[in-house]
């Protein structure tokens, strides 16, 4: 039976919860707002496979790629969608045209970040873009196994700890399966966010206001210079909609400030299990931050992704036709990437930030605060070190 006493013990994959052939084990939010197991004893019969799945439990094997790609999507109309070079879209569509089934996280209709699948093209347009959030899972690795053995061909994307989950929770190998994770920095507050939603609505708006569209990622000032925007409506006197716009580069706007600051990550991002590609998969994508000097012949700024083979070169014939490459050296692309392999550092408040993020106060004034403290003991220890050498 799981016993989680340490919330770094856990990267909430939600594997236990679905493999548990009693359903006694339930996802409950706790106050920094992750989600985290919580067992019903009475009801539990002690058959151990919550902890057979578990990937902290069983972290994978540390691996180097096979191939490393830089790589970018033909279709220019779908790179400027998406947060680097539109190739998840390239995999995805190539899985649908062969009768396959797409999972990914999307936003549901009160904008939290959700894992689901589609089986249509237009489907994959909800899964584009980045979502600086932790998702909610659901039963996702159910159902993909239901269509895996259903013999249907599966595209499965997800963080690297949610990868790893759904090996574990497979627990064999299906050729019919392509897992796709990400660089990732580390998964942020759902609560957070929903806090900083709500704030912005009501800063932004006089009247009541209707999120219409969040991206994480607009291209619309470059790539490497990308802008955190919102879309609001609201409906004036005579039934018509007046839209807002609301974009700030991603070192102005205030979540992403917290996030790149490693103040409210999950307690595990900050010793991550999957790091060192331990989560198994088949690719893993990301965005080729450093082109400029890694190929600055190819540096347009409209975004290109690094793809990372690492289990097989299969797949990738099939994509040829609709992508632009080149072949890479891993060190490059990890000197510029270093989150393949390095967990997040937590911020030093961290723990002064969930001490008062809740209690009533403006997340504005709070995260500010936060990282102004930072900036404020850096000080203080320069100047102590200083006056102590004097």
């Amino acid at each position: 039976m799981l016993d989680i006493k340490i919330k770094s013990d856990c990267c909430g994959c939600s594997a236990c919860i679905q493999i548990c052939p009693k359903q006694c084990i339930s996802m409950n939010e706790d106050n920094e707002g992750f989600l985290y197991p919580e067992i019903e004893k009475d009801i539990c019969i002690n058959c151990g496979l919550c902890e057979k799945v578990c990937p902290e439990l069983y972290p994978g094997i540390m691996r180097k790629p096979l191939k490393v790609f830089a790589i970018k999507n033909k279709d220019e109309v779908i790179r400027k969608k998406c947060s680097s070079g539109g190739i998840f879209t390239v995999l995805a569509e190539a899985v649908i045209r062969e009768g396959g089934v797409v999972f990914g996280a999307k936003f549901n209709e009160n904008w939290e970040v959700v894992h689901d699948y589609t089986v249509t093209k237009d489907g994959l347009a909800a899964f584009r873009g980045s979502k600086y959030v932790q998702s909610r899972m659901g039963d996702c690795f159910s159902k993909a196994k239901s269509f895996l053995d259903q013999g249907k061909k599966v595209l499965f994307s997800g963080t690297p700890c949610q990868i790893a989950g759904l090996k574990r929770f497979l627990r064999k190998e299906y050729n019919n399966l392509l897992t796709v994770d990400f660089i990732c920095h580390g998964v942020p507050s759902p609560k957070v966010w929903r806090m900083y939603l709500d704030e912005t609505v009501v800063r932004q708006c006089e009247k009541k206001a209707f999120i219409e569209e969040v991206s994480f990622r607009d291209k619309r000032l470059g790539w490497k210079k990308f802008s955190v925007s919102l879309l609001f409506s609201t409906t004036i006197g005579n039934g018509a909609k007046n839209s807002v716009l609301v974009s700030e580069p991603f070192t102005e706007n205030l979540f992403m400030r917290g996030f790149l600051y490693d103040v409210y990550l999950r307690p595990s991002c900050y010793q991550c299990p999957a790091k060192c590609l331990r989560s198994g998969s088949e690719v893993m994508i990301g965005d080729l931050w450093g082109m400029n000097e890694i190929l600055p012949q190819l540096d347009d700024d409209k975004g290109y992704s690094v793809l990372m083979l690492n289990n097989t070169d299969k797949l990738f014939p099939f994509v040829l036709q609709d992508v632009e490459y080149s072949e890479l050296n891993y060190n490059d692309v990890f000197r510029y990437n270093p989150s393949i392999e390095i967990s997040s550092k937590p911020h030093p408040n961290r723990s002064y930030f969930f001490e008062h993020f809740d209690n009533g106060q403006s997340l504005y004034v709070i995260i500010n605060r936060t990282l102004r403290k930072g900036r404020y003991m850096r000080f203080v220890k320069r100047l102590v070190g200083k006056i102590i050498h004097l």
